[in-house]
């Protein structure tokens, strides 16, 4: 579907919203992708993680000129970063620290009233650190870092209740938490993304802070769904051996209003890939 900006009615009334999340493993490496994508897919947003760049480095004008001139960013050098590129302003902006460290790893906007009914709607963009290859938080600092977060992320859905209006959160959550979620439950029980305390400690996210999973919604088990494919495979495609690491949740009075989701598989075989792929949800 396209952008919602062509499905607004005479009165101007929003009919739909796009959004989509991607993980661009450096964002001035891959402006062009980003770029790419936002004209072929046309989101009316779209978040990124993993943008590796300061704030003042940020390449704003190779998006504000395809008509994203709504950018909210949170980076630091090298590592981490989020940002928010949008066909629509905002009302407010704001970052939230997790597990003790500020690190770069979330923001949020909400839209201002020149989105129709979708006014007030807070989009909260999410990179959960990935947790390194040891799953034993004893062993790996990494890893308690990764459950530290994901228990904080638990916590901040009970407490602040951000799904208690019209909101929806993205991101590279770095876990697959359902067991068709990977390509192989078996082989992969013991490993870093889909181990049982981490698939157990996300779905806790969900479920006290009330959000839905918009994709599986959409896309039940037993299909299987990748959004992350290995740079260590040497054919991506004939191995097909992904993980469902990039989510879109939305509060449960959204759920009724859920249209279409992609995963944009294709972009995984661009040139200089991220090895991550873009997803998209319709919100009617």
């Amino acid at each position: 579907m396209g952008s919602a900006l062509g499905l607004n009615d005479q009165a101007g009334a929003l009919m739909a919203l796009t959004i989509a999340t991607w993980n661009i493993n450096s964002v001035r490496l891959r402006s062009g992708l980003v770029q790419k994508f936002l004209k072929e897919a046309k989101p009316d947003i779209l978040c990124l993680q993993e943008t590796k760049c300061p704030d003042d480095q940020f390449p704003h004008g190779d998006f504000r000129k395809i008509g994203y001139g709504h950018i909210a960013v949170s980076g630091q050098k090298g590592y981490h970063g989020v940002a928010v590129l949008s066909r629509l302003p905002f009302a407010t902006q704001s970052v939230k620290q997790f597990a003790g460290k500020a690190d770069c790893r979330h923001i949020s906007v909400e839209l201002s009233e020149n989105a129709g009914s979708l006014a007030g709607l807070v989009v909260h963009n999410f990179y959960v650190p990935a947790g390194g290859d040891i799953p034993d938080p004893e062993a790996n600092e990494k890893f308690a870092h990764k459950l530290a977060f994901l228990d904080e992320m638990k916590q901040w859905g009970k407490k602040d209740k951000p799904a208690s209006k019209k909101a929806v959160l993205v991101g590279d959550l770095n876990v697959a938490p359902l067991e068709h979620d990977v390509w192989s439950h078996k082989q992969m029980i013991d490993v870093v993304s889909h181990t049982p305390i981490e698939c157990d400690k996300l779905n806790a996210a969900i479920k006290s802070g009330k959000w839905v999973d918009a994709v599986r919604t959409l896309k039940p088990e037993p299909e299987k769904l990748f959004t992350w494919w290995s740079y260590r495979a040497a054919d991506w495609v004939a191995s097909n051996r992904g993980r469902r690491l990039d989510h879109i949740w939305v509060s449960e009075d959204l759920a009724g209003s859920l249209k279409k989701t992609e995963i944009h598989r294709d972009a995984r075989g661009w040139e200089r890939p991220s090895d991550h792929v873009p997803v998209t949800l319709t919100i009617a």
